[in-house]
């Protein structure tokens, strides 16, 4: 158990990776236990956290376990992108625990000052930040640096939601919220962007697939893109009306949706581990649209932010994360079927959330119950399928 341990975080990846699956399953458990109770005519009265449950859910889902993706994933991205050295288990381990921190402080703020919280919370990202600016300091590549610009808004997102909890500020926590999920939805139109292509690219380059075939991006298209994802978060940070932050949403959404068309799905569908791209993509695409046409009267808010929230971020996620463990462990790129299987739960859990959005009335608590449901199956599946994966050392494959 020791070496396994050892193994376990030696890596930024194995660490925050796996702590992102489980937080995502303990998350995704006490809001489910919440609401059920809610349903069947009960109260909870008492909880250790001093915020409102939607607030916490919604808190802790956008700034607690995107957070530690993100951090696996820049982590492990930015030495290959730098030549710069990984993470040493020391720093690995020490982020981890602020990481960690920070979700106990949010759980227990009922019993600690709220500037306390606020403290430990808004710890985490900017250790993070300082760590990948220094190593994008030898190799400074605009494309990549523009990730230091997007941490730092998600992190503005979390201090606006932490003011108000304050009483520092009034009206800033919904704004914080939004921002923090179009930062992490931009990051995934940048990131998703370079690599759902690329992978596919080079999947259908090993399967000898004529070059003509291949997926192409438009240079027109990837500007707007890349544009529009810097632009939504800022837009929403300045207070923009909400009629032109709808209108650059739905151009977001229609630009995405757009890029997908020359990027090859359809060969992608007998290959999960390339699919989950495509799909979180997708997801990326429609929520956009949808939370767009919501801002200008047509539609649920909130149905439109938990496509997002789930599909794009939660599926996205799931799909870097996965693809990541297998690669940078030595095995071959092919999705365990239990990871497989969360890929479309996941796809299934946001269209089911949107649903019961759009539906209310009595549809309303069955089908955000059996979304979260199909969440946390997802994140279960995922759990124990990567766990003898991160604790394991890399793999050496049959050849070299």
């Amino acid at each position: 158990m020791t070496s396994r341990l050892s193994v376990f975080f030696s890596e930024g990846f194995r660490v925050f990776f796996f702590a992102a699956g489980v937080f995502a399953v303990f998350a995704g458990l006490v809001w489910l236990l919440w609401l059920g109770v809610h349903y069947r005519g009960g109260m909870v009265t008492v909880m250790p956290f001093n915020v409102p449950p939607h607030q916490w859910h919604a808190h802790e889902m956008i700034f607690g376990f995107a957070s530690a993706a993100l951090g696996g994933f820049l982590l492990t991205a930015v030495p290959n992108w730098t030549g710069t050295p990984a993470a040493r288990r020391l720093f690995v381990t020490a982020s981890g625990g602020v990481w960690l921190a920070g979700r106990f402080a949010l759980w227990f703020s009922g019993s600690l000052p709220v500037g306390v919280v606020a403290v430990i919370d808004l710890a985490f990202l900017p250790i993070l930040v300082t760590k990948i600016a220094l190593q994008l300091v030898k190799r400074p590549k605009p494309q990549n640096v523009l990730f230091v610009v997007f941490l730092s808004i998600v992190w503005l997102g979390n201090l606006c939601v932490h003011l108000e909890w304050m009483e520092l500020a009034d009206d800033t926590l919904d704004t914080g919220m939004r921002v923090g999920l179009i930062g992490l939805a931009a990051m995934i139109g940048v990131l998703g962007g370079r690599v759902t292509p690329a992978f596919t690219r080079n999947a259908m380059n090993r399967a000898e697939v004529p070059e003509r075939l291949w997926p192409k991006s438009n240079n027109v298209l990837e500007g707007m893109a890349m544009g529009l994802s810097i632009l939504l978060p800022l837009a929403l940070l300045v207070s923009l009306p909400e009629r032109v932050v709808g209108a650059l949403a739905i151009l977001a959404g229609m630009v995405q949706l757009a890029r997908l068309t020359g990027w090859r799905g359809r060969w992608t569908v007998d290959k999960p581990i390339l699919l989950a791209l495509h799909l979180g993509m997708a997801m990326l695409g429609i929520g956009l649209l949808l939370w767009g046409l919501a801002l200008e009267g047509i539609g649920s808010e909130v149905a439109a932010l938990h496509i997002l929230g789930i599909g794009a971020v939660g599926g996205m996620t799931l799909a870097v994360m996965s693809r990541a463990i297998m690669g940078h462990t030595g095995r071959e790129l092919i999705a365990p079927e239990p990871v497989a299987a969360g890929y479309l739960l996941i796809a299934v859990s946001a269209a089911v959330r949107w649903v019961g959005s759009e539906l209310s009335g009595d549809w309303y608590f069955p089908m955000v119950l059996a979304s979260g449901g199909l969440w946390v199956l997802a994140f279960v599946l995922y759990v124990i399928a990567v766990w003898p994966i991160v604790t394991a050392p890399r793999a050496v494959r049959s050849g070299g």
